[in-house]
């Protein structure tokens, strides 16, 4: 039976075929060909290039006002930070300065004030306390203004990205991996989109770098790690010339980082880049460009990764180092601005040692100077500010007494006579080889050859070795009327030679390289280096090292150390060649800024060239990022809870740094596994034996006291080694004789030990009598008249670095050199000399209890007797006192008594309750009582 249809059904029947006939005609409609006719498409033809030239012209548009905003947003006043180290230039502070207090002062006020500007960065504190502490910037209102403009450049470049600007897209990928200022977000997942659609569409080198860091280290946890991907980024970028990519390539086959081992690879990567460093470094004035900072790693400004005593890094012959004598300035509450003000003050008294000082460290950039001479640079950790005026300005007051006036020709300049020179010319020939060496290159004055020549020639006539290296120069290269005379260039670099300066060594060694004489140019380069040239010299000698690696001739033996010397010194090279892009000094001041944005930008920088094979930045990662210790630093990488991951990027990086001789590094990475930091799988028998290994190899180089005490207490437990008690004794000895701070640990260990010793009743049964002559497997054999046996393979070079070793170890690091030393003992000699000078000093606080030595006497029991000693005459006053006091007072009783029975009143001393001046008795005893 049919079912009847209702009129609801009809009406859905209808509208169902009316919306298929509606489908149908629209696609016929836009499916059917059509023929343009000849007006339609020429004006397709011409509305089609306009379009483009809009968009390219609407992109281009964008991309500028986009940079125009993010120029004047990193060009815009900030606050002076609380840690600029330079005085200011002016002759003194002004009258307000005395009156309002500033973040640059000194005082309690000072400091709050420093600390309130870097409290406004956390992200703890509340907004409403954060817009207390924005006067600098202009409030509230300054601060949401800055962050629409960053906005402004971001969507700028976005759009222009999305018009096909190539430029907006990398400039769009590099703020959001490193942003320039505090206002622009940092957006990991937005770089690595940006440059990788970059490097697909220009095959740009750069990017490709960055698509490379990205793979390798799996920064933001935007991709996973793909050492693979890496490694095929990282070698289409240094083939394009990118010389990061070239040094994370040399370094990668280097140490066989996701590749196999390959020294003759990583050479070549190496050689690229130390080419690339050696153009640049040649690009700049007569001599070279200004030799960068040597950086200091963030562990050392506290004493090491241990801290100080403990560490490597600052006992032994290290201790010496300017890094560790910037931690102990700094501990003991010294600035640089307290030194300089020192200086000046004595400087402006006449005092001409002060004003030479001044000048070195206003032209260096740095309180203490690279040994190697003035084209050595100075040390990072205490940098200032680069001031060539105030240089001169302290040069020329010295050099003024010797040579008051300049001749107006200085191209006939009449060399002086020793009848016309006066015998004692103090600090002047050395000022006028800075005078001479600022001409020659243009610092702080126009440049000027003559002029260069004419301060050179002064200082050599008193034999100042920088002026002959000077005029060396000057006569190598023509530099004066084009005319060049290379037998009197070499006779000027031999004279400054002769006074062992590094720079004139390595002069030396370019003559006899360019004439094809490599053996004598081997010789002076390898002086060169040992009297502290940082670049060149190294630059030469890896070249020469790898000419005989690659020779066709050369045994596989030497082929092998010579590749490995090369690396090593391209290695140096470039990571010393930093002109353009300087990761480690830009990560410092970031980390400096002491902002949690500061902080993570600048442990991104050490990432970066911790890739690229340095192992400042290897050692500052591992450092801030150590699982190993209570205080941890309050950022993404590094949560407050211990983590797993951030060990294992930790023990990463003490590992790469560790291989890089690096002793301290060595004994964490054996601390990482003794407690299975990093390396949760592992079982725990194996991370023991690894430990012992890491310990022992620490061990092996003489230096660590703390490695040989970790090894000690495992041959006392039988941890990760066979118990044995006689090898635990002996490394708890050399411990002790390694380094004497030691003392405390060693002897506590040793007490503890001798009592286990006797306790053990049968260790002595089955071992009695019978001597240990080895120090177990991998230790070193003593033979019968005590000495020390080196068993460790040979290679060749070992004799001469022994020797070196040796050398280094006996040469006594004086103080001459050190600034801060100097100015202390000059300051403790004034004090002497002048009475009425107290003995307040800026250095008052680092003399007392500083420098105390190797002393037997244990301090601590020093000052407890001390204590002891002030208890009893405390104690010997106080019973004296109620003594006497008893005495008055019996003396008072018998007095009434004797009154009180003759019926008088008691009788008031003259003078009131105080005796007069002469009852001398009775005014001891008011006084004692008092």
């Amino acid at each position: 039976m049919a079912r009847k249809r209702t009129p609801s059904s009809k009406k859905a029947t209808l509208i169902a075929f009316g919306l298929v006939a509606l489908a149908a005609s629209v696609s016929a409609s836009t499916t059917a060909p059509t023929i343009p006719t000849q007006d339609a498409s020429l004006a397709h033809e011409q509305s089609q290039p306009n379009s483009q030239a809009d968009t390219a012209a609407e992109a281009a548009r964008a991309y500028k006002q986009a940079v125009v905003t993010l120029n004047a947003l990193i060009n815009a006043p900030t606050a002076p930070r609380p840690n600029d180290r330079l005085v200011s230039p002016s002759h003194g502070p002004s009258l307000l300065s005395y009156i309002l207090p500033n973040a640059q002062g000194q005082g309690p006020v000072a400091s709050a004030i420093r600390i309130a500007m870097k409290l406004r960065h956390q992200s703890w504190i509340p907004r409403s306390l954060k817009n207390m502490f924005t006067a600098e910037l202009g409030g509230k209102k300054k601060e949401d203004e800055m962050t629409g403009r960053a906005v402004k450049v971001i969507d700028l470049l976005q759009h222009a990205a999305e018009l096909g600007n190539a430029d907006a897209l990398y400039t769009l990928a590099q703020i959001s991996l490193t942003p320039p200022t505090p206002y622009f977000p940092s957006n990991p997942a937005l770089s690595y989109a940006s440059f990788s659609h970059h490097a697909r569409e220009t095959a740009n080198a750069s990017s490709q770098a960055a698509m490379g860091f990205f793979y390798a280290t799996g920064y933001g946890g935007v991709v996973p790690v793909d050492q693979a991907r890496a490694q095929l980024y990282l070698t289409f970028a240094a083939h394009g010339g990118h010389k990061g990519a070239q040094m994370a390539l040399g370094y990668r086959y280097w140490s066989g980082i996701g590749v196999a081992e390959n020294c003759m690879t990583a050479l070549t990567w190496y050689e690229e880049a130390a080419e690339q460093a050696m153009a640049k470094f040649l690009s700049g004035p007569p001599g070279g460009r200004t030799m960068p900072m040597s950086p200091a790693r963030l562990s050392d400004l506290e004493g090491g990764v241990y801290g100080p005593g403990a560490s490597v890094a600052s006992t032994g012959m290290n201790a010496g180092r300017p890094v560790i004598k910037t931690m102990t300035s700094r501990a003991a509450g010294e600035t640089w601005d307290d030194l300089l003000e020192y200086y000046l003050f004595n400087a402006d008294r006449g005092e001409e040692d002060f004003a030479y000082r001044l000048g070195k460290i206003f032209y260096q950039g740095s309180i203490y100077s690279n040994p190697g001479g003035i084209a050595s640079g100075g040390d990072g950790a205490a940098s200032i500010a680069r001031d060539f005026h105030r240089a001169r300005h302290y040069f020329l007051r010295i050099a003024r007494q010797i040579w008051p006036s300049d001749p107006a020709d200085p191209r006939k300049n009449r060399r002086a006579t020793k009848e016309d020179s006066p015998r004692q010319a103090g600090f002047a020939p050395y000022a006028a080889g800075y005078l001479g060496r600022m001409f020659l290159r243009g610092e702080g004055v126009k440049q000027d050859a003559a002029m260069a020549r004419m301060w050179f020639e002064r200082g050599a006539d008193y034999g100042d070795k920088e002026c002959y290296n000077g005029l060396g120069i000057i006569w190598r290269d023509g530099l004066v009327d084009g005319k060049k005379d290379t037998k009197k260039a070499a006779g000027y670099f031999m004279s400054a030679a002769s006074q062992e300066l590094a720079d004139a060594h390595v002069q030396l060694g370019k003559l006899y390289y360019d004439s094809g004489d490599t053996k004598t140019a081997t010789v002076y380069f390898e002086q060169g280096i040992r009297q502290g040239n940082p670049f060149e010299g190294y630059y030469y000698l890896a070249d020469l090292q790898a000419r005989i690696a690659r020779q066709a001739g050369t045994p596989r033996e030497i082929v092998g150390s010579t590749c490995a010397v090369a690396v090593s010194f391209y290695k140096l090279v470039t990571e010393r060649g930093t002109w353009g892009e300087d990761l480690i000094v830009d990560a410092d001041a970031q980390w400096h800024s002491g902002t949690d944005r500061g902080k993570e930008m600048a442990m991104l920088r050490w990432w970066i060239a911790a890739e690229r094979g340095y192992e400042v930045a290897q050692n500052n990662l591992a450092f801030v990022l150590d699982q190993d210790r209570s205080i941890l630093r309050a950022t993404r990488f590094a949560p407050i809870s211990p983590s797993n991951d951030t060990a294992r990027l930790a023990l990463t990086q003490w590992t790469r740094s560790a291989a890089q001789r690096n002793v301290d590094a060595l004994v964490k990475v054996g601390d990482y596994y003794y407690y299975g930091l990093g390396v949760p799988d592992e079982h725990e028998t194996s991370r023991y034996e690894k430990a012992a290994g890491y310990y022992q190899s620490a061990a092996d180089t003489q230096m660590s006291a703390l490695a040989m005490w970790n090894l000690g207490w495992m041959y006392e437990n039988g941890k990760g080694v066979p118990m044995d008690f006689h090898l635990a004794k002996r490394h708890y000895d050399l411990a002790l004789e390694t380094n004497s701070e030691a003392y405390m640990p060693v002897t506590l260990a040793l007490i503890k030990l001798h009592i286990k010793m006797e306790e053990d009743e049968s260790y002595f049964a089955e071992r009695g009598g019978q001597d240990v002559q080895h120090d177990g497997e991998g230790g070193e054999a003593h033979g019968s008249d005590g000495e020390v046996q080196d068993d460790s393979p040979w290679y060749l070079g070992k004799a001469r670095d022994e020797f070196n070793r040796r050398q280094q170890r006996e040469e006594v690091d004086g103080s001459e050199d050190d600034p801060v030393q100097w100015a202390r003992d000059r300051r403790a000699a004034e004090n002497e000399r002048d009475g009425d000078f107290g003995p307040e000093d800026y250095f008052d606080g680092a003399t007392r209890g500083g420098h105390r030595g190797d002393e037997d006497v244990d301090e601590f029991l020093e000052t407890m007797l001390l204590v002891l000693l002030c208890i009893m005459v405390s104690t010997l006053l106080f019973i004296r006192g109620r003594w006497v006091e008893r005495l008055r007072r019996a003396d008072d009783q018998q007095q009434g008594d004797q009154q009180a029975q003759n019926g008088q009143p008691p009788a008031q001393p003259a003078g009131g309750l105080y005796p007069p001046p002469g009852a001398q008795a009775a005014r001891n005893n008011w006084n004692i009582l008092r």
